[in-house]
């Protein structure tokens, strides 16, 4: 009963943290177009994201509050429930001055009251943002995160495939998006550490899916949505895509297994129950980016009919490449086993005697 308990308040504040996770996505979208449509003198348009902007608000301070429902850091959660009523506070502000700008697009005065109450909204948004970040558990931020990032990447792969430039668009930006907060909260994570190997490996895995991974893999989404666009669907190459899109996945995976690292063995126990079976189910998804192998295999055959026969010749030489170095390998594993060579036979048997003799 004790561990069905535990059981599901893990499974609880993973439910909290997927709500974070989600709510603190792009957190300044809903101010931005409330301030483009106050500039264009759009009353009527202010009016309707304004209810966008309240309802979003309303979203950050329902979410913060229902994280510190799951906290039992008293400090962590004082400092939450402050910073979500200021959001509370200067939300209905920040509509006014709005208001005001959208009656008087061309006034000096206006739009320096809006920059001053856009700069006041996003000052309280990362307060709260970094509150509730402290209330949280990275294990279980990251796990949701890595979960979050394999679906986007699949829904990327998907619109790859059938050619749709919005749905790609928008998805990799939902990656980009996820990425980038991920090594945010890693890094604010390790400011706490003391400099060391694990913070030094744990930064440097963030630090190359920023820099590095997710710029290609950005790189290649631009390149497909343009070839899209103009028509000009041969420009795109699905296998390098693909690869990319799995980089992104593996970075975030080790992004995790860093962090994961300095756990003690108790921590990492308590969790690998529940997540034994996510991890498989990841490992078998991200191998071809499908919901099930049939799929997977199907998806696999029509892009190899597609590929230039140069490619196909490529493929098909790497692949008695390897079935010559797995034969190798097996002949190898083989002469180590225990009646597969005569040392394996002379010693095998004292350390059977050795077994009964030693207490």
């Amino acid at each position: 009963m004790t561990r069905k308990t535990k059981d599901l308040r893990r499974q609880l504040r993973k439910a909290v943290v997927d709500h974070v996770s989600d709510s603190f996505l792009e957190t300044n979208v809903p101010l931005l177009v409330l301030i483009e449509a106050a500039q264009a003198g759009d009353q009527a348009e202010v009016e309707e994201y304004s209810h966008v902007f309240s309802e979003h608000a309303e979203k950050l301070v329902e979410v913060a509050t229902l994280a510190c429902s799951m906290s039992d850091q008293d400090d962590g959660v004082r400092m939450v429930r402050y910073a979500a009523a200021q959001i509370e506070a200067l939300c209905p502000q920040v509509v006014n001055a709005a208001r005001i700008l959208a009656a008087r697009p061309k006034s000096k005065i206006a739009q320096e009251n809006m920059d001053a109450f856009k700069l006041s909204w996003e000052n309280q948004v990362r307060i709260l943002t970094e509150a509730v970040d402290d209330i949280t558990t990275i294990d279980d931020f990251l796990a949701v995160s890595e979960s979050h990032i394999l679906e986007d990447v699949n829904k990327c792969v998907l619109a790859l495939q059938e050619r749709d430039a919005d749905t790609l668009d928008r998805t990799a930006g939902a990656i980009r998006g996820r990425t980038a907060r991920v090594c945010n909260v890693v890094e604010a994570e390790m400011e706490n550490y003391e400099d060391n190997v694990y913070k030094k490996r744990v930064v440097d895995s963030a630090v190359v899916l920023r820099d590095h991974v997710i710029l290609n893999f950005i790189q290649r989404v631009h390149v497909a949505v343009e070839a899209f666009g103009s028509g000009n669907v041969g420009a795109v190459n699905d296998i390098d895509f693909i690869e990319s899109a799995r980089m992104v996945y593996e970075g975030i995976r080790e992004v995790r297994k860093s962090v994961l690292m300095g756990r003690s063995a108790e921590e990492i126990e308590s969790e690998s129950d529940l997540e034994e079976e996510e991890i498989y189910e990841s490992k078998s998804k991200i191998a071809g980016f499908g919901e099930n192998q049939s799929e997977v295999d199907n998806s696999r055959a029509r892009m190899m009919t597609q590929w230039p026969e140069e490619d196909k010749k490529k493929i098909a030489a790497q692949v008695e490449i390897f079935k010559i170095e797995k034969s190798m390998f097996d002949k190898e594993v083989a002469k180590w086993d225990d009646t597969g060579n005569d040392v394996s036979c002379i010693l095998y048997s004292p350390c059977c005697i050795l077994q009964f003799v030693l207490p």
